[in-house]
């Protein structure tokens, strides 16, 4: 094997280009501290539990969506038997009113980009219009 060092040199270096985007990405990303969940100090509880929130609220959102546009229904029961508006803007946004404190910190933790705001007019609806 007369190439034998030609070939480990080309395969090392192919390693090391075809990896460099992952190791630049490990490199590149500031320690981020894991957001904890807090109610609002005006509210003893949301539409759910806090696990299930934290979890799962979007499937919820997408939920509230389906129903009040293809079935008209516009209330929520929740696990605790209280009923709800089906509305981002007067039931969520009421309490959860500080996108940047609530929302942005969760979802660029998690390294999401809800579509939320592709709909709706987040100033106004943190504004309460």
């Amino acid at each position: 094997m007369y190439d034998g060092g030609k070939i480990i040199t080309g395969l090392l270096i192919f390693v090391c280009l075809f990896t460099s985007p992952f190791w630049y990405d490990i490199s590149s990303k500031t320690a981020m501290e894991k957001p904890t969940p807090v109610l609002p100090a005006n509210q003893k509880e949301c539409v759910s539990t806090v696990s299930f929130m934290l979890s799962d609220h979007m499937e919820l959102l997408n939920t509230w969506r389906y129903e009040v546009v293809r079935e008209g229904k516009t209330y929520y029961t929740s696990p605790s038997g209280n009923n709800y508006k089906m509305r981002l803007t007067r039931t969520c946004l009421n309490c959860h009113s500080n996108s940047s404190e609530f929302c942005d910190r969760c979802h660029d933790y998690a390294g999401v980009n809800p579509y939320c705001w592709d709909c709706h007019n987040k100033t106004q609806n943190l504004a309460g219009k």
